[in-house]
């Protein structure tokens, strides 16, 4: 069963690996849209149209594609203070249920951004300035639940396994 598990683990971090770069990539085009603005406001006078609209997308990119990789690298807050004064198998036990409602969280997030971006798609919403389509980045939402969704599993699994252990 380790084995499974670890080709599991392997999986999702390279995954949320390569969505991480993706973010990193959103990030860098971010920042230089923002500079691109600032410079074209200050020194001629002449902002980016929709610029603050782009950055907001951007920032949809760089949120929803790191966020496996911080549950990868177990970035997320946790509250350990009390848990971690319980005996071993008591520690596994509650981390298997967290990690289990958090992959039913993030898996109903993936249902409903995907429901709703379809429901975006169909009505054909836009935004405002570029009118850009809305329903790309809600579906980059919903596709980007899906690692954190495995990486999930992997700890439930890798928890379980500990809290039955002897």
């Amino acid at each position: 069963m380790s084995g499974k598990i670890d080709r599991w683990e392997k999986f999702a971090s390279s995954f949320s690996n390569w969505l991480n770069w993706a973010a990193g990539v959103g990030l860098v085009a971010m920042l230089s849209l923002i500079v691109a603005d600032i410079i074209g406001i200050k020194f001629f006078k002449w902002p980016i149209p929709g610029a603050i609209e782009m950055v907001g997308f951007l920032g949809v990119v760089v949120t929803a594609f790191a966020i496996a990789y911080t549950q990868v690298l177990r970035g997320h807050i946790q509250v350990e203070f009390f848990v971690m004064r319980l005996p071993r198998r008591a520690q596994a036990s509650i981390i298997a249920f967290v990690s289990l409602l958090g992959m039913a969280l993030f898996a109903l997030l993936a249902w409903r951004s995907y429901d709703f971006a379809q429901v975006l798609q169909s009505t054909g919403e836009v935004s405002m300035t570029q009118r850009i389509p809305f329903y790309p980045f809600v579906h980059a939402i919903a596709l980007c639940c899906i690692p954190v969704c495995l990486v999930l599993l992997v700890e439930f699994l890798k928890s379980v396994a500990k809290a039955v252990q002897k």
